[in-house]
Order: C-alpha cells, then sequence, then structure tokens
C-alpha cells in the first residue's frame, strides 16, 4: 500500500480508537486527532493494547508496526493534512456535526473523502450547506468497529458516485465489510433491524412470556448462530423446498399475524423496563461492564478469525 494513503480520524473515543486500529492494522497511516488535549495521546495507547490482541489471533500482522504508523495530530488541520479519507467521530448531535464538518471541509484537501460514524443522523441534515458537500457521507460503523467489520455507507442525495466508490474501496483495503445505501434512510439498516428485534425482546419478556435471561439464549444459541455467517434471506432460502418464494408461500400468513400483534405499545416505556429489571437484576458496576466488555471483545476477535479462515459458501448456493 502506497503511503500516501492517509486517514484522518477526528474524535478518539471508543468508535475513533477503534477505526484507528481498523486503518492502521491493515497498513494505513492513520493521523489521530482529538478537540479534548491529550486524549488522542492516551488513545494511542489503548489502540497499542488492540492491535496486540488482533495480532495474537493472527488478525494483524504486525502490532507494534501498525502502532507506528499512527501519529497525534497536533490540530485539525494536521491531522487533515494529505488525507485521502477522514472518520468523524464527534458528538451525536446534529449542530455538533454541521460545525465539525464546516471546519474539516474548509481544511481537508480537495480530493479527501468526510465520513462520519453517526449512527442514526442522515449526511443531508449536517452537510447540505457545504461547498464540498458531493464528498460527505455516512460511514456507519457497529460498535466495536476493529471487531464487527459491516459499515454502512449511507451518502446524501447530492453525494457523488464516485466518492461512494472511492469510500467503498478504502473500507475494503481495510477488510471492512461495506454495504451502500441506495437511498437515505433514518437509523439506516443495521440500527433499524436491530429497533425491530429489540422491541419485540422488550415485548416479550415485558408480557411474562419467557425472562429476560431465556429471551437471550434464545438468540445467542439460536438465530445468532446461524445469523453469525448467513444474513435472513440466505436463512429462509434453505427452510422451504423451492427458496424464498415457497417460504413466503408456506409461512407468509403466520409471519404476516405475528408482524401486526408486534405493533402495539411502547416497549421501552418506564413500566415495561421495570417489569424487564426486575427480573434482570441490578445495573452492573463499572469494574464488571469492563470485564464483560473485554470477555466480549476477545470472543469476537476469535470469532472473526474463524469467519475469516473458514470456507467460503459454495458457489451456485
Amino acid at each position: 500500500m502506497a503511503v500516501t494513503d492517509k486517514i484522518a480520524i477526528i474524535g478518539s473515543g471508543l468508535i475513533g480508537r477503534a477505526w484507528a486500529t481498523v486503518f492502521a492494522g491493515n497498513g494505513f497511516e492513520v493521523a489521530l486527532y482529538d478537540v479534548v488535549p491529550g486524549v488522542a495521546a492516551k488513545a494511542r495507547a489503548h489502540i497499542g493494547r488492540n492491535l496486540r490482541e488482533l495480532a495474537g489471533f493472527g488478525l494483524v500482522d504486525d502490532a507494534r508496526a501498525s502502532l507506528a504508523r499512527i501519529r497525534v495530530a497536533k490540530d485539525l488541520a494536521d491531522a487533515l493534512k494529505g488525507a485521502k479519507l477522514a472518520q468523524e467521530n464527534g458528538p451525536e448531535t446534529v449542530e455538533a456535526k454541521q460545525a465539525l464538518f464546516a471546519e474539516m471541509d474548509r481544511l481537508a484537501p480537495k480530493g479527501c473523502i468526510l465520513a462520519s460514524s453517526t449512527s442514526f443522523i442522515i449526511a443531508s441534515r449536517f452537510a447540505e450547506g457545504l461547498k464540498g458537500r458531493h464528498r460527505c457521507l455516512v460511514a456507519h460503523p457497529v460498535n466495536p468497529p476493529h471487531l464487527v467489520p459491516i459499515v454502512e455507507l449511507a451518502p446524501a442525495p447530492w453525494t457523488s458516485a464516485a466518492v461512494v466508490a472511492r469510500a467503498k474501496r478504502i473500507y475494503e483495503k481495510a477488510k471492512q465489510v461495506p454495504i451502500v445505501l441506495r437511498k437515505e434512510h433514518p437509523g439506516f439498516v443495521l440500527n433499524r433491524l436491530q429497533a425491530v428485534l429489540l422491541a419485540e425482546a422488550f415485548r416479550i419478556v415485558g408480557s411474562g412470556i419467557c425472562s429476560p435471561q431465556d429471551l437471550d439464549k434464545t438468540i445467542k444459541d439460536g438465530l445468532g448462530l446461524r445469523w453469525s455467517f448467513m444474513g435472513p434471506f440466505e436463512t429462509i432460502e434453505l427452510n422451504a423446498p423451492g427458496g424464498i418464494g415457497d417460504y413466503c408461500r408456506r409461512y407468509g400468513p403466520s409471519l404476516t399475524r405475528i408482524a401486526e400483534e408486534c405493533q402495539g405499545g411502547d416497549p421501552f416505556g418506564e413500566a415495561n423496563v421495570g417489569r424487564i429489571l426486575s427480573e434482570w437484576g441490578d445495573a452492573p458496576s463499572p469494574d464488571n461492564v469492563k470485564r464483560v466488555s473485554d470477555w466480549r471483545d476477545t470472543r469476537l476477535a476469535a470469532l472473526k478469525a474463524h469467519k475469516r479462515n473458514a470456507k467460503r459458501k459454495p458457489s451456485g448456493a
């Protein structure tokens, strides 16, 4: 990879650190910037731990060399100097992103793609008034990006198709799995799917059908096993002799009735959440959150390594 492939990471919190891990671990030069003094330097040390763990699973060739490709920028202009892509990880408000993208558009090289990691805000809400709005888009990752490779590319109506294609190639070089939204949609794809599943999980447990613990088992020891390597369309294609069309003819009426039943009430309201927490238990301590998060990240790294090394789906399947 050419040394001119430089990435600017704007904001060095949890997501910014993970993005820096992704790019540096796959050969890119990374400039790390945070508006709060000292935060980026501390983040770099954390990134070193990420890279060492990935190297232990064979997901990074050389953790030390990867970390050496990350430098702490002195300011936003320094971070953007020579960058091919800037990955913004700032506060999740329209106003904050409007201000930050205005500065990025002013300072970034002409050919630099400006991407936001936002989870819910569509690009047209913060890029409309910019001179370089054609180079702005959302590139929404899943937490943590260095272990979960999907990235949703959501362009605004005026984003250049060439910019989207170039962004897709950059993320693919970083061994991410980019998908491209054909039109803007609040919540994009992943969070809309997640919202529906979470809402029904809260309804099921809140109405007393099963415990929250058994609900989690249903996903991690049921649906989640198939979904870790097959999507829902691939899954149902194998669940009826004639494929997806046959599946819908056989099970569509029953699924429609269930879907219609899933529309009522507020599953995240105080009363329903209270019923769930009465069974789930007290909120975890910060130390326990860290222990479980570390365990989760190790398991995700192992799964990512397994999927990378597994045989691909048979051709024609």
